[in-house]
Protein backbone atom coordinates (compact mmCIF):
# COMPACT_ATOMS: atom_id res chain seq x y z
CA UNK A 1 0.00 0.00 0.00
CA UNK A 2 3.31 2.44 0.79
CA UNK A 3 4.39 2.03 -2.80
CA UNK A 4 0.76 2.56 -4.48
CA UNK A 5 0.33 5.89 -2.61
CA UNK A 6 3.98 7.09 -2.29
CA UNK A 7 4.28 6.10 -6.30
CA UNK A 8 1.14 6.54 -7.15
CA UNK A 9 0.68 2.76 -8.61
CA UNK A 10 -2.42 1.80 -10.59
CA UNK A 11 -2.26 -1.77 -8.79
CA UNK A 12 -4.78 -2.12 -5.91
CA UNK A 13 -5.14 2.00 -5.77
CA UNK A 14 -8.78 1.26 -5.75
CA UNK A 15 -9.10 -1.57 -3.14
CA UNK A 16 -10.71 -0.06 0.38
CA UNK A 17 -8.16 -1.09 2.19
CA UNK A 18 -5.45 1.37 0.41
CA UNK A 19 -8.43 3.87 -0.32
CA UNK A 20 -8.73 4.32 3.96
CA UNK A 21 -4.88 5.26 4.50
CA UNK A 22 -5.18 7.83 1.76
CA UNK A 23 -3.88 11.12 3.92
CA UNK A 24 -2.74 8.62 6.27
CA UNK A 25 1.07 8.25 5.76
CA UNK A 26 2.28 9.49 8.54
CA UNK A 27 -0.56 6.89 10.60
CA UNK A 28 1.03 3.76 8.25
CA UNK A 29 4.32 5.00 8.95
CA UNK A 30 3.92 5.06 12.87
CA UNK A 31 2.10 1.65 12.79
CA UNK A 32 4.93 -0.25 10.10
CA UNK A 33 7.36 1.34 13.39
CA UNK A 34 4.84 -0.61 15.75
CA UNK A 35 5.17 -4.06 13.12
CA UNK A 36 8.84 -3.61 13.35
CA UNK A 37 9.53 -3.72 17.26
CA UNK A 38 6.53 -6.49 17.61
CA UNK A 39 8.86 -8.70 14.99
CA UNK A 40 12.00 -7.81 16.80
CA UNK A 41 10.33 -9.10 20.06
CA UNK A 42 9.28 -12.34 18.70
CA UNK A 43 13.00 -12.61 16.57
CA UNK A 44 12.00 -12.05 13.30
CA UNK A 45 14.31 -10.07 10.83
CA UNK A 46 12.98 -7.04 9.63
CA UNK A 47 14.02 -5.36 6.14
CA UNK A 48 11.25 -3.40 4.50
CA UNK A 49 12.05 -0.37 5.24
CA UNK A 50 9.89 3.17 4.60
CA UNK A 51 11.01 6.76 3.97
CA UNK A 52 10.30 8.73 6.80
CA UNK A 53 9.96 11.70 4.52
CA UNK A 54 7.39 10.27 2.76
CA UNK A 55 4.90 9.90 5.74
CA UNK A 56 2.66 12.79 5.84
CA UNK A 57 -0.91 13.29 6.91
CA UNK A 58 -2.79 12.40 9.50
CA UNK A 59 -0.85 10.38 12.16
CA UNK A 60 -4.00 8.49 13.18
CA UNK A 61 -5.68 6.15 11.15
CA UNK A 62 -10.15 6.64 11.79
CA UNK A 63 -11.16 4.78 9.48
CA UNK A 64 -11.67 1.02 9.67
CA UNK A 65 -12.96 -1.42 7.76
CA UNK A 66 -14.61 -3.26 11.26
CA UNK A 67 -14.90 -1.01 13.77
CA UNK A 68 -12.55 -1.55 16.97
CA UNK A 69 -15.30 -3.45 19.13
CA UNK A 70 -16.52 -5.76 15.84
CA UNK A 71 -12.56 -6.89 15.57
CA UNK A 72 -12.06 -8.00 19.05
CA UNK A 73 -15.32 -9.79 18.43
CA UNK A 74 -14.19 -11.35 15.30
CA UNK A 75 -10.55 -12.59 17.41
CA UNK A 76 -12.40 -14.32 20.14
CA UNK A 77 -14.83 -15.58 17.71
CA UNK A 78 -11.76 -17.46 15.93
CA UNK A 79 -10.93 -18.46 18.98
CA UNK A 80 -7.97 -15.96 20.04
CA UNK A 81 -6.23 -16.92 23.31
CA UNK A 82 -4.46 -13.09 23.03
CA UNK A 83 -5.08 -10.05 25.71
CA UNK A 84 -8.16 -7.94 23.48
Amino acid sequence: MWTVITEKKKGYSMHPETIRWKGKLKAMYLRHDELIKEMSSRGYSHKSYLDKRKATGKSKQDVFVDIPSKQIQILKQKGCTCKV
